[in-house]
């Protein structure tokens, strides 16, 4: 605290020499007047005294035959008239500084901690989607509001804390390790009650024209039996049980989710063209170094004139302003290189052709693999001419080609004599 006192009142450091220099300094603690570290260097003494004081030596100084010198001058005393004359820099630094307190207002970076099994994209989204992003102003952040959001539209995060860390917004999830299955609070058991409710269960439906060569229903009723040609959208099997009464006529329903293990057979075509001539990139050697600034979402070119090549690529790299471990500003600065190229015609040989087409084929393998579809027969053939190579496949394939709607059978109405059984 006495430093700042000081500076803010302004003190010299000085050279004291001659006759008698310690009675010099013995009439300054006579006299009240401060004076801080003194280092005696043989033939001289060097202290520090303040402004005031310093001219309150000149009668000291007569006494005992000692001179003094001022060394170095410290303090906004001094500070403050050089900066009279450079207005400019005086201004610019009142400008960082209002805005830096400015932009310490606003979240400038999001970080997302503890997610494995959400992505940052799937979470960025989502925060996009509840107006929470950078250069948001902190004031209109309700944390509590959105920790329980997160923990509501997720059900596999358990916890969720989030925090203010300068301008960056801090979230900290957790996970459940479980499936969803395993937390969600339905039992094997309570999964196996019916629902009374029209609607309230699910039919197992076609989702692609085919025959039916696999079918083991463990609950609901099939509609369709093995070797049966159906089509798209087409009830496989219903979620609506029906109960009889002794004439054999339904009574009611009992509504369940079917479920059922189906397999349908279907063909499918597939042709695929690459043409043999191509062009490749040669680049020149010739590149221009642009550097740029940017703003938010903003940004310019600080380089002078326009790149001069027809074509070219452009790469680089871009940094964010950190001023502290978590204080970001809004503001970006880089470098980029345009680097000049041209197309030149080639001709993929023979070879060439046929390792692109086996590519090709075997990305279509492994499509189907990554869907779960199998491949019963299939006839690939490829026609080529000096201009195209085409693969044309011809395939059966098997898959659980299914999904689940809501089913719309309407509930039995209750008749008058059920009623008064109903109501007795």
């Amino acid at each position: 605290m006495l430093h700042w006192i000081q500076y803010i009142k302004g003190y010299v450091s000085i050279k004291v020499w001659g006759y008698s220099t310690e009675r010099f300094l013995n009439l300054c603690g006579n006299h009240d007047i401060l004076v801080w570290d003194i280092e005696n260097h043989g033939d001289y003494y060097t202290m520090k005294v303040s402004v005031k004081g310093f001219f309150e030596l000149k009668s000291l100084l007569r006494k005992t035959g000692t001179r003094a010198s001022v060394l170095r001058r410290y303090g906004l005393p001094f500070f403050v008239p050089k900066m009279r004359k450079r207005k400019i820099f005086v201004i610019g630094l009142l400008v960082c500084l209002l805005f830096w307190i400015f932009t310490g207002f606003y979240i400038w970076d999001i970080k997302i901690e503890g997610n494995y099994s959400l992505t940052e994209d799937v979470l960025m989204d989502y925060l996009d989607s509840q107006g929470v992003h950078t250069a948001m102003k902190k004031k209109d952040l309700q944390i509590e509001e959105l920790e329980m959001q997160l923990r509501e539209e997720y059900d596999i995060i358990t916890w969720a804390s989030l925090r203010v860390d300068g301008t960056t917004l801090v979230i900290q999830i957790r996970e459940n390790e479980l499936p969803n299955n395993d937390y969600s609070g339905q039992t094997e058991t309570d999964a196996a009650e019916p629902e009374n409710d029209a609607g309230s269960g699910k039919d197992i439906v076609a989702a692609k024209d085919g025959v039916i060569v696999y079918m083991i229903t463990r609950k609901g009723v099939p509609q369709v039996a093995v070797g049966d040609t159906v089509e798209k959208g087409q009830i496989l099997v219903s979620g609506a049980v029906p109960v009889y009464n002794e004439d054999a006529t339904v009574r009611r329903y009992q509504y369940y989710e079917a479920d059922a293990d189906i397999m349908i057979t279907y063909e499918k075509s597939i042709s695929v063209q690459r043409q043999t001539a191509w062009q490749e990139k040669e680049y020149s050697g010739r590149e221009k170094k642009i550097l740029l600034l940017g703003f938010q979402d903003k940004e310019w070119n600080l380089s002078a004139g326009k790149v001069g090549y027809e074509t070219y690529d452009v790469s680089g790299e871009k940094k964010q302003v950190q001023l502290l471990d978590h204080l970001f500003l809004p503001v970006f600065y880089g470098v980029k290189y345009a680097r000049e190229y041209s197309y030149v015609p080639k001709t993929h040989t023979e070879e060439e052709m046929q390792q692109i087409m086996e590519e090709e084929w075997n990305k279509i393998l492994q499509t189907l693999d990554e869907k779960g579809v199998q491949i019963i027969e299939k006839n690939v053939t490829i026609n080529k001419n000096r201009e195209f190579w085409v693969l044309n496949a011809r395939m059966q394939l098997m898959e659980e080609a299914i999904q689940t709607v809501p089913n719309t059978t309407e509930q039995v109405p209750v008749t008058e004599s059920e009623e008064e059984v109903l109501t007795e």
